[in-house]
C-alpha cells in the first residue's frame, strides 16, 4: 500500500489481503450500523496538504480527514485518488473507508509550528468531511476547534447534513475567524438521485441543512453541480432546483457541468449504460476518449441557460470556471462588534475556497 508508513500498525486478520501488516495501519472495523462498509484506521503524519503549485486550486491548503467516501456518487471526481492506494475507483472507493483517527492532534502540531502563517484551509475538496463515517469518528469538531485556536480561517463543502451538528461549534468559530459553508447538492429528482448517489442525504435533507446554517448566521453557497447532460439541465429542472435553493435561504449559486476524470468516468459510464442506455452515445460524444470536461459550447450554451433563472430567483451566482463576484461583507471586527448577531465574512481567498467541490 502506497500510505505504508504512515505510523506504527498492528496486524490484523479481518483487513484486506496485503493489509495485515500494514506499516500505517491500526485496525480493520466492520459495524452492524455501517453494513458493507469497512474502516480502515490509519494513524496519520501529516493533516495539512499543500496543494502544488500549479493547480487549479483557489487555496493553498486543504485537510481530509477520510479517503473514500460513503455518499457514493457516481460521478465523484475523486474515486482515481483510491487507486493510489492500490484499491480501486469502483466500489472500493465507496465501501473501503480510509480514517485518520488522529488528525486533530497532528493538525494542532502542525498549526503549532512558527512558520505556519494562517493561511486559509478548505475542507471537503476530496472526500466529504460530513460523510456517515463521522458519525461514528467525530473528527470535525476538534479540527474545527483546532483551526479555530490557531486563528486560522476555513472552509467547508459537504453534502453531510450531519453539519447540522456542528452548528453550534460553527457558529462560535466565526467570531474568533473566518468561516464559509457551501452545501452540494446536485439533483432534486429523489428516483435519480437514489441511483446516482445512493448513500448522500435527500436534496429537502441538504436544503433543510441550508437553512438550518442560514438561521445560525451564514451566508450558505449552493453548488449546483455537477449539472449533468440531458439529466438535469432542462429549464424546467433547473428552475426548480433554484427556486428550492432560493427558499432555503442560499446566499450563493456555484454551478457547472459534469466532470468525468479518470477513475469517475469509467464508473459513471457504467452507471449510466445501466440506468439510462440511451443516453451512451450522447455522452460519449460529449466526453470523447479521455476527455474530462463538458466542450466550451455545451459549457457556454448551460450559462446562458442558469444565469436569467439566478436572475428571476434573486440569486447571486456564477459559474465554476469563472471568478466569483466581488461583494461587500463586514469584517471580523464588526462582527465582533455586534454581539448579537453572528455573521461570517471572508478574504479573498477564503472565498474562493467556497468554489471548488
Amino acid at each position: 500500500m502506497r500510505w505504508n508508513g504512515q505510523a506504527i500498525g498492528a496486524g490484523d486478520t479481518n483487513a484486506l489481503p496485503g493489509m495485515e501488516h500494514l506499516g500505517g495501519f491500526v485496525r480493520s472495523v466492520t459495524t452492524p450500523e455501517f453494513a458493507g462498509m469497512t474502516f480502515h484506521e490509519v494513524v496519520a503524519k501529516s493533516a495539512l496538504n499543500h496543494v502544488p503549485g500549479g493547480s487549479a486550486m483557489p487555496f493553498d491548503w486543504t485537510v481530509n480527514p477520510y479517503r473514500g467516501c460513503s455518499h457514493a456518487c457516481s460521478y465523484c471526481f475523486a474515486r482515481g485518488t483510491h487507486e493510489y492506494l492500490e484499491l480501486d475507483a469502483g466500489r472500493d472507493f465507496d465501501a473501503q473507508i480510509i480514517v485518520k483517527v488522529n488528525v486533530t492532534e497532528v493538525l494542532r502540531a502542525e498549526l503549532a509550528r512558527p512558520s505556519w502563517t494562517g493561511d486559509p484551509v478548505m475542507l471537503g475538496t476530496n472526500t466529504d468531511p460530513y460523510q456517515r463515517a463521522e458519525g461514528r469518528y467525530r473528527l470535525m469538531p476538534g479540527i474545527i476547534q483546532a483551526l479555530t485556536d490557531a486563528g486560522t480561517p476555513f472552509s467547508i463543502l459537504t453534502k453531510g447534513t450531519l453539519l447540522r451538528r456542528d452548528l453550534p461549534l460553527l457558529a462560535e468559530a466565526s467570531r474568533e475567524v473566518d468561516v464559509s459553508l457551501a452545501m452540494s447538492i446536485a439533483v432534486f429528482d429523489d428516483a435519480l438521485q437514489s441511483t446516482l448517489e445512493p448513500g448522500t442525504p435527500s436534496a429537502a435533507a441538504r436544503l433543510e441543512t441550508v437553512r438550518a446554517a442560514t438561521d445560525a448566521g451564514f451566508r450558505v453557497t449552493v453548488f449546483l453541480m455537477p449539472i449533468l447532460p440531458h439529466l438535469t439541465d432542462s429549464i424546467a429542472t433547473l428552475d426548480d432546483a433554484l427556486a428550492r435553493i432560493r427558499a432555503a435561504g442560499a446566499h450563493r449559486v456555484v454551478f457547472g457541468a459534469l466532470h468525468l476524470r479518470p477513475g469517475a468516468k469509467q464508473w459513471f459510464l457504467r452507471w449510466l449504460e445501466r440506468e439510462h442506455p440511451d443516453l451512451v452515445g450522447a455522452y460519449r460524444g460529449l466526453y470523447p476518449g479521455a476527455a474530462a470536461y463538458a466542450p466550451k459550447p455545451y459549457r457556454q450554451w448551460l450559462a446562458k441557460r442558469v444565469r436569467p433563472l439566478l436572475r428571476v430567483h434573486g440569486l447571486t451566482g456564477h459559474a465554476e470556471e469563472e471568478a466569483p463576484p466581488r461583494e461587500p461583507v463586514p469584517g471580523l471586527a464588526a462582527r465582533r462588534a455586534a454581539a448579537s448577531v453572528i455573521t461570517t465574512s471572508r478574504g479573498r481567498r477564503a472565498d474562493a475556497a467556497a468554489m471548488l467541490f
